[in-house]
């Protein structure tokens, strides 16, 4: 005959983390700004190459230096909880929004 076991209480789960879908979205933006800004390099790089007409100084600038403020905003997003994480992502989104307003819609 077997002793009698306690039953055995199954743990909590995890309280599920605030924020989630935000720092989802933000991180998707950040992403894809990167992405973008290298995907100009690449094509004035074939531009030079061809010597064909391609983009001009200021997308070449301004893109990675959008890039890499929304990925550093990013980090600060997925790092801290609270208020500077919203902020962080917000900061994110005014990045993303202001290089698509500034070099794709002029």
């Amino acid at each position: 005959m077997e002793p009698e076991t306690e039953p055995t209480e199954t743990p909590e789960a995890p309280p599920k983390e605030r924020g989630r879908w935000w720092r989802g979205f933000t991180g998707s933006l950040a992403a894809g700004l990167a992405v973008l800004a290298l995907g100009v390099l690449v094509v004035a790089g074939v531009c030079l190459y061809t010597g064909a007409p391609g983009p001009g100084a200021t997308l070449l600038v301004g893109h990675p230096v959008a890039a890499v403020l929304a990925l550093l905003a990013q980090r600060v997003a997925d790092r801290r909880n609270g208020p500077a994480a919203v902020g962080a992502g917000v900061a994110v989104v005014l990045f993303t929004v202001s290089a698509l307003t500034l070099f794709w819609l002029t």
